[in-house]
């Protein structure tokens, strides 16, 4: 990850400055790249994303989706999935699923290249519960999740 530090920005001027490919996320006061994703780590990041969706999907239980940029209080992060219970998935007047999410995830997945740190990475996320993998190991903080995702989800996912 790149931390740069920029003088005194706000998150609202952050949330003006053009998308980074890959994406930088703004946490208390500080822009910080993530690394752009190789082959195994967006395989992974496909095959969880699709696997939770077809468990909670269909049922209305919760939405996985991947990079999505989440914002709330001093942050802007960008998990590498974030699924949020359906009751908390926001929406345009017409009922479509809207572009900005302004909340927190209520689960955040970041999937870990062998050089990056949970640590940091737990530190980072405001999300009412984290996991992270490091190619095929899975590792989850403290957290409640909802019954179904963490029963559910569990069991056809790990």
């Amino acid at each position: 990850m790149v931390q740069t530090s920029l003088n005194s920005i706000t998150l609202n001027e952050f949330l003006l400055l053009p998308e980074t490919k890959p994406a930088s996320e703004f946490i208390d006061g500080q822009i910080i790249q993530k690394p752009m994703p190789q082959g195994e780590h967006s395989r992974i990041q496909q095959k969880l994303t699709t696997a939770i969706n077809a468990v909670v999907e269909d049922l209305r239980i919760a939405l996985a989706l991947p990079e999505l940029r989440c914002t709330n209080g001093r942050r802007s992060i960008v998990p590498d999935i974030a699924v949020f219970t359906w009751e908390r998935i926001p929406t345009n007047p017409g009922g479509t699923i809207a572009n900005a999410f302004e909340s927190h995830p209520d689960w955040s997945i970041e999937i870990l290249s062998p050089e990056q740190s949970s640590t940091k990475t737990t530190k980072q996320n405001s999300a009412q519960s984290q996991a992270w993998l490091s190619h095929g190991m899975a590792y989850r903080s403290s957290g409640t999740l909802h019954p179904a995702l963490s029963s559910r989800t569990a069991a056809r996912t790990v």
